[in-house]
C-alpha cells in the first residue's frame, strides 16, 4: 500500500505562481509512475501531468504545458507541481496518484493510477 499526501495549496491572484508537493509512504515501488490531476467543481476530474521513476520523462495536458512543472525526488519520496502564470480556470482540488509500474507509455487516465491523495485546494482570483 502507498499513502500519499498532498500539501502546497491556497489561495494566489491570477498571474502567480504556487508549489504543490506529495509525499509518498509505504511501498516505494509502487510509486513507479506519479501524476497530478485537478478537479474544478462541476466537472471531471482531469489529467495535469505525469513524471516517471527517474524523472526523465514528463508530460503535460495542453492546458498547463509551458505554465507547471512537475519533479520528483526519490530520497525523500516526494513529487513536486511548481506551478506559475495562474490562471482563475487553474482553480480547482488538485490530487496526486501513483501507478506501480510503467510500460513506457504516457499514463493520463485516471484509471491508470492505483493510489490518489485527498487533494489540496488551489483558488485562483481574478
Amino acid at each position: 500500500q502507498v499513502q500519499l499526501v498532498e500539501s502546497g495549496g491556497g489561495l494566489v491572484q491570477a498571474g502567480g505562481s504556487l508549489g504543490l508537493s506529495c509525499a509518498a509512504s509505504g511501498r516505494s515501488s509502487s510509486t513507479e509512475v506519479m501524476g497530478w490531476f485537478r478537479q474544478a467543481p462541476g466537472k471531471e476530474r482531469e489529467f495535469v501531468a505525469g513524471i516517471n521513476w527517474s524523472g526523465d520523462t514528463t508530460y503535460y495536458a495542453d492546458s498547463v504545458k509551458g505554465r507547471f512543472t512537475i519533479s520528483r525526488d526519490n530520497a525523500k519520496n516526494t513529487v513536486y507541481l511548481q506551478m506559475s502564470s495562474l490562471k482563475p480556470e487553474d482553480t480547482a482540488v488538485y490530487y496526486c496518484a501513483a501507478r506501480t509500474y510503467s510500460s513506457g507509455y504516457y499514463y493520463t487516465h485516471i484509471s491508470d493510477y492505483s493510489y490518489w491523495g485527498q487533494g489540496t485546494q488551489v483558488t485562483v482570483s481574478s
